[in-house]
């Protein structure tokens, strides 16, 4: 009789597997948008929201227990140079599930706000401090570095309509610092890619990421002044740009299938959010067309990805070393 394959050890639990609560997230909001823009049902919106909820917990508690039982391994995984960017996807996951959980309970949903905008203060402080300490390796520098400090951006995604008197300075303090420091790490990611050797296989879904500081960017900045101006507008087409020239070097059947690959997720969501939202705006049947034709995209990867993670945990393969 064959042994039953081992269901692995939670020290293997990914730190990047929060990015699957960020793109399931970003799924339940585009959905709702698609409300606006097409009439759609809230259904898909509602289900994939509770699912988003129902994972961040349960990633939670496996993490929680690994930090418990396996401590050194997580100090290990939050100093290492590329590793250490997917805490970002922790953060980012609170700020975007408190826009979920805020259609059904508004105070409940400012709360988590307020966690997920503290936490995410933090960790950029300490990331650009961790930068500025210099001795860096430049091929280092790679999109998932986008992750920890770009992702104060969605405070303002986020919280772009709170009513806490204080919360217009620090949305606009999130835009500050997102917008200016993804500058400096675009510029640096850029010149990797550029000068040095291409990435490992495993890290090239990550290239997606580099269209997160302009269609999240978007988002912050429309939130945050409430309409669309022609700034706004360059960001997002920027962001559907590099969308479109980034598609065709990751989506490819010879990169092996892993827990990285749901980096392509919440960038696409912020895409598809955006292009939602500017359709909505602009109200152009070809921009209308253009983001029913991304969201449909967007929504046919994240069921591929949920189904082949729940393979690999099934299988054994998930929390394997």
């Amino acid at each position: 009789m064959q042994k039953p394959k081992s269901i692995g050890s939670i020290q293997f639990l990914p730190v990047n597997l929060f990015a699957s609560v960020m793109g399931i997230s970003g799924l339940s909001l585009a959905w709702r948008e698609a409300n606006k823009v097409f009439g759609a049902s809230t259904v898909i919106a509602d289900v994939t929201g509770m699912i988003a909820i129902a994972i961040f917990i349960a990633l939670s508690i496996g993490y929680l227990a690994k930090w418990v039982n396996y401590s050194q391994k997580v100090k290990a995984e939050f100093k290492h140079p590329i590793i250490g960017n997917f805490f970002g996807t922790i953060t980012i996951a609170i700020l975007l599930l408190s826009s979920v959980i805020g259609v059904y309970s508004t105070r409940f949903g400012q709360v988590i706000w307020i966690i997920g905008t503290v936490s995410a203060l933090a960790l950029c402080f300490v990331f650009v401090t961790r930068l500025l300490n210099g001795n860096h390796e430049p091929v280092n520098k790679v999109p998932a570095s986008l992750v920890p400090v770009v992702g104060t951006l969605d405070i303002s995604v986020a919280g772009g309509s709170m009513p806490f008197p204080w919360a217009h300075e620090v949305n606009l303090l999130s835009l500050a610092i997102g917008g200016v420091i993804a500058l400096v790490y675009f510029t640096l990611i850029f010149s990797r890619l550029i000068h040095h050797a291409p990435m490992p296989a495993g890290l090239t879904p990550s290239m997606i990421i580099m269209i997160a500081p302009f269609e999240v960017g978007f988002l912050g900045y429309t939130n945050f002044e409430q309409r669309i101006d022609q700034f706004a507008s360059i960001l997002f087409y920027f962001g559907l740009f590099l969308f479109l020239v980034l598609f065709f070097k990751v989506f490819k059947k010879t990169i092996p299938f892993g827990a990285s690959w749901w980096g392509v997720s919440f960038p696409m969501a912020a895409l598809s959010n955006a292009a939602l939202k500017y359709a909505l705006f602009a109200d152009s049947w070809p921009l209308i067309a253009l983001s029913g034709i991304i969201l449909a995209v967007f929504s046919l990867v994240v069921v591929v990805l949920f189904v082949r993670t729940l393979k690999l945990l099934v299988n054994g393969e998930l929390l394997r070393g």
